[in-house]
Parts: C-alpha cells; sequence; structure tokens
C-alpha cells in the first residue's frame, strides 16, 4: 500500500472519486484482488459482484464465435481474457474479453503486469458480459472504451441473450449490426449462438458455427 491515507471502507461496483496514485495502490492491495478494475479520469470502480453461470457461459459463447469466425476466415487475432489494459494516469479497464485484430498490431510481452496502451494501443474490439452491470456497460465504461482508442465494443445482456455493439470512431460511438473489425461477422449470428447454449453443449454450437462461416 502507498504511504497516504486513503478510504479503509471503499464502495465497490460503483464509481467514485480517487486520484491515480489511490487507484494504483487498490490495485494492488490483496483486499481487492478478485476484483476488477477501471478507471477514468479521476474515477474509479471496483466490481467485486460475483460471477455466476451465466456470465460464464456467455463469456465462453461469445469468445468461441470470434476465435472460431477469425480462425476460418484467416484473420490474424489475439484474444486476451480479463486483461488490464493501461494509459498511465488517465485510464485503465478489465475488460472480461478483448481481441487484437489485423496485421500490425504486436503481442505485448507476457507478463503480469497491465498493456500499455501507449505502446501497444488499444485492442480492435472489447467485450463486457452484462450479468450485473448492464447500465454501466452501455454508459460510463462505453465513454472510457471510446477515450483509449477501442475500435469497437460489445456489451453483452446475459439476461436477454443480446448483444449491443458499437463502432467507435474519432472518440465517439453509433450502434452497428454487423461487426467492422471483423468483416461478415452478423452481430445476429452471435446472439443466435447465446440462445443455442441454453439447450446445447459446445460441440453442438462449434459445428452450427463452422458450418455457417464456412
Amino acid at each position: 500500500m502507498s504511504d497516504f491515507s486513503i478510504v479503509e471502507n471503499l464502495l465497490t461496483d460503483t464509481w467514485v472519486k480517487a486520484s491515480w496514485e489511490e487507484f494504483l495502490a487498490y490495485a494492488e492491495d490483496d483486499t481487492y484482488e478478485r476484483g476488477k478494475f477501471y478507471y477514468d479520469r479521476g474515477d474509479l470502480r471496483i466490481e467485486m459482484t460475483p460471477l455466476g453461470s451465466g456470465h460464464a457461459s456467455n463469456n465462453s459463447v461469445t469468445s468461441k464465435v470470434v476465435s472460431l469466425f477469425a480462425t476460418l476466415k484467416q484473420i490474424r487475432i489475439k484474444e486476451y481474457t480479463n486483461v488490464s489494459l493501461r494509459k498511465t494516469g488517465v485510464a485503465e479497464a478489465q475488460p472480461d474479453i478483448s481481441f487484437y485484430i489485423g496485421s500490425d498490431f504486436r503481442f505485448p510481452p507476457k507478463n503480469n503486469s497491465p498493456i500499455d496502451i501507449n505502446e501497444f494501443g488499444a485492442p480492435a474490439l472489447v467485450i463486457e458480459i452484462a450479468a450485473t452491470s448492464l447500465n454501466d456497460d452501455l454508459n460510463r465504461k462505453k465513454l472510457l472504451y471510446e477515450g483509449i482508442g477501442v475500435q469497437e465494443y460489445w456489451v453483452v445482456d446475459v439476461k436477454a441473450s443480446d448483444v449491443i455493439a458499437f463502432e467507435i470512431s474519432q472518440g465517439n460511438s453509433r450502434e452497428i449490426q454487423e461487426s467492422r473489425v471483423l468483416p461478415g461477422l452478423e452481430i445476429a449470428i452471435v446472439e443466435e449462438a447465446l440462445r443455442r447454449s441454453q439447450t446445447e453443449d459446445d460441440g453442438q454450437i462449434n459445428r452450427w458455427l463452422i458450418q455457417i462461416f464456412s
């Protein structure tokens, strides 16, 4: 912990005022080692809500759709789960899934440090799985991802099996029905895979996706 005084009983699962130094102190505190950390221009959010099977399943299915599509379409891609994305002094995010996509990205070093966005750039696609945080994912976090240079942002609504997808350009976003960073991938296909996962196993879903994408 740092030498300065910080609030002992920090409110979690909401945005609170904090300096960058306070954010780093919380991030390094073992008390919150199970939390997901977000920081955006003077505001901190630590998510400590337990994640159930709905969140876990939607995370897995969404990841499979993107990875299989990129594989079959021979698109260069690198996936990260729960990785910390850091723009030092300004912002940090820990999305459920993020993908670097395209021919020109560099692999960050394989260590336990956050990915330095100033050095490696932001992922092309970031995905949040919203089981209990839908409103925040669609609002404040969207602004965060607009600010750090993400090209596309998806929010998966676990309860409704819906995907709300946004294209981000020059710090602004608009809703889309087909991915721009993965041309040809319709958001409706992701939603159908999520619905199928309620009654079908992973093998069935994968075989259906391969048939669709081929």
